[in-house]
């Protein structure tokens, strides 16, 4: 009993010395300081792959070589080939940027426990553009950011560089992420005047040795309200020169600047429509400022107006008849589904109708529709399931991958966008396990074709350690822990909004559920009404030929598939379908049963996550284990508010009991409805203070 006590004791101690706060995120190997490094040529990211290599490698000696090699240039420079030469490793490349992401590639290798024996390895980006968008401030607050402020110090900038600028930067190398763009979309125009140049010309000088070029949002409405001209109408000689004076003056501080990010007629921000002009002229107005330069710009398709029959068909409308209108420096930025980041939704039709106009897909790393940092939800399946895909534009095996990384189409861009998840909070992102999505977006970017278990190991073994008493367990919850991410954006969907349910959050923060929100004056489809459109005979919108008719946007041979209410997915059904609360779904239940059993599976699965957790409580530091369990807590009773106020909700219109067997619900609708959250004072708001009440 002694030495069982005293073990316990030990294990305790332990677990206190080596609590970890997530700074170093999967960065974590211990620096050896032996490895024999050479390298071909020198450079500041030369340099840095060989100092990288020099502290965490463990292996045999390392050479590394630019070279002009004809099948290395076909790698593109920053792809890289890393190969078993004799007595030593050789990564070669013909750019600098491949043989740093070479370099970071053999220490992933090493940390993740592959075979280094006999390495033939071949790999070049899927993207040429690979691009985080930061919705900052220039306050340093942070539009949907759940980690904190803004990681840029604008107040200390040019002057003053954070440590943790070189931290981001090496994060983001260590992925192959190749741009930022360090501002929100809802632009200031301040972010262009000279003062906030020189401190964005800091940055980029930092950046740029780990081969990250700076990009900027723009606002529209910047010749006006900074350069102080009468108009910012596109066709305006006068505006057209005030954009070309301001490229040559941002390329003189910045020559590899990476262009500009437009967010123009959208929620009601300026652009070219505010004077009669298209997306068309805006974006080339604006293209052929930063030509000269080689720059590019990344045109959001977000668009959508309240009197719309149907938002989700505005993208298309808009932009399709200006296909091939476009300058050759232009790409479109488009959301993965056709309404706003939702937890689940169709891919957005938009992706592969465009056939002679370059199109990038964005991402929300940020979790402003799943549970902010509260929620651990790891978001590459759901990625991976729009990236898959089949648009059909050009036959089938047309993905939403092949159409936006030049396989389908020939294009002289391709790109991808992820919205940052990062603040300036000790671990980056919040909740600990956020930070596996901004590792999968850098590792999808550089490779489409991985998969989410591949990726999912990989930030597992370099993130957690999972030390214990008995390598059996430590594997077994190794492999619990994997499948708890692999399943939790399944399990999110599932208590929030499944079936093809969309937006039903609170109005504003979009934290938790308020299905019955209904303002006086408020655009319509800002109300979850105007998506769910519930009442007695049914739920859900219809988008089929008899209603919006939005499946049209598709290929036919998916709209055949969308408008068919007895050949549509399960998941899908109420995104394409006002559907009757006795509809027979594919397990064979009604819609109504089925929906019980989704939100009720959900809200149970949070609570087996719980118990997952547990069983890591000796593999796991102490102080990420607590911070994790505190989430799950908060996560499982947030499940159990959505799984009520939901169901509730509906069944004032289904007029149907709850099936036999499910678990009652713990809350009273009335009381639901009367709850406001109030997330002016705090940054993670939570219905756990409800609980306390």
């Amino acid at each position: 009993m002694k030495r069982l006590f005293f073990f316990a004791l030990i294990c305790i101690y332990c677990r206190l010395l080596c609590a970890e706060d997530g700074s170093r995120l999967w960065l974590r190997s211990e620096p050896a300081g032996t490895a024999e490094v050479s390298v071909s040529a020198d450079s500041p990211t030369l340099n840095l792959a060989r100092r990288e290599l020099q502290a965490y490698w463990k292996g045999s000696p390392v050479k590394l070589e630019r070279t002009g090699n004809r099948n290395i240039r076909e790698l593109t420079p920053e792809g890289f080939e890393i190969r078993t030469e004799d007595n030593h490793l050789v990564i070669r490349s013909s750019g600098d940027q491949g043989i740093l992401y070479g370099a970071f590639h053999l220490l992933r290798l090493q940390e993740t426990g592959a075979d280094l024996s006999a390495l033939d390895i071949r790999e070049k980006p899927s993207y040429q553009y690979r691009v985080l968008n930061h919705w900052d401030n220039l306050d340093r607050t942070v539009e949907r950011g759940y980690a904190g402020r803004s990681l840029w110090l604008w107040n200390e900038l040019p002057g003053t560089l954070s440590p943790r600028y070189e931290m981001y930067a090496r994060a983001n190398a260590s992925l192959g992420i190749n741009g930022t763009v360090l501002n929100n979309v809802n632009a200031s125009p301040l972010i262009l005047s000279a003062e906030y140049l020189e401190k964005v010309k800091a940055l980029a000088g930092l950046f740029r040795p780990y081969g990250i070029k700076v990009y900027l949002a723009i606002n529209f409405s910047s010749p006006a309200e900074l350069g102080g001209l009468d108009t910012s109408d596109p066709l305006d000689p006068a505006v057209r020169k005030w954009w070309k004076d301001k490229a040559k003056e941002i390329y003189t501080l910045i020559p590899d600047f990476g262009g500009f990010l437009v967010k123009a007629n959208s929620e009601g921000l300026p652009g070219p429509q505010d004077f009669g002009r298209s997306h068309v002229d805006g974006a080339n107005m604006i293209a052929d400022a930063l030509k000269p330069f080689k720059g590019i710009v990344m045109w959001r398709a977000f668009v959508y107006e309240p009197e719309d029959d149907d938002r989700a068909k505005q993208t298309y409308q808009e932009f399709v008849p200006f296909d091939g209108q476009f300058r050759d420096n232009v790409i479109i930025q488009v959301k993965n589904g056709p309404v706003d980041f939702q937890p689940r939704e169709p891919f957005s039709p938009l992706l592969g109708a465009m056939k002679k106009t370059p199109t990038m897909v964005e991402f929300q790393i940020t979790q402003e529709y799943t549970g902010f940092s509260n929620h651990l939800n790891y978001l590459a399946p759901i990625w991976k399931e729009c990236l898959e895909s089949d648009t059909w534009q050009q036959g089938e095996g047309s993905t939403v991958a092949r159409v936006t990384d030049g396989s389908v189409y020939p294009q002289k861009l391709t790109a991808i966008a992820g919205v940052a998840n990062i603040g300036d909070d000790i671990n980056w992102c919040g909740h600990h396990f956020a930070q596996s999505n901004w590792y999968a977006f850098g590792r999808l970017a550089w490779n489409h074709r991985l998969t989410s278990e591949e990726i999912a190991g990989e930030w597992l073994k370099q993130t957690f350690s999972l030390t214990g008493v008995e390598q059996r367990n430590s594997v077994n919850v190794y492999n619990e822990i994997k499948e708890m991410m692999l399943t939790a954006n399944e399990t999110i969907v599932d208590y929030m909004m499944p079936l093809g349910l969309h937006h039903l959050f609170a109005f504003g923060h979009h934290y938790g559920p308020e299905p019955w929100c209904a303002i006086p004056g408020a655009r319509p489809d800002w109300m979850p009404s105007y998506y769910h459109k519930a009442d007695k005979e049914g739920v859900g919108f219809n988008r089929s030929t008899s209603g919006s008719n939005a499946v049209s946007q598709y290929h036919a041979s998916l709209k055949e598939i969308f408008n068919d209410p007895l050949r549509c997915p399960d998941e899908l059904l109420l995104w394409f379908h006002h559907a009757p609360w006795d509809h027979t779904m594919q397990s064979g239940r009604t819609l109504w049963d089925e929906m019980c059993h989704r939100y009720s599976r959900g809200a149970a699965q949070v609570k087996d996550y719980q118990k997952v957790w547990e069983n890591a409580l000796d593999f796991i530091d102490s102080q990420r284990f607590e911070e994790v369990r505190h989430r799950l807590k908060i996560q499982a009773r947030d499940a159990e508010w959505w799984r009520d106020g939901c169901l509730l909700y509906f069944q004032e219109f289904s007029g149907m009991e709850f099936p036999q067997g499910m678990d009652a619900p713990v809350h009273e609708l009335k009381n639901m409805r009367k709850y406001k959250l109030d997330i002016t004072n705090f940054e993670n708001p939570t219905y756990e203070m409800l609980f306390k009440k």
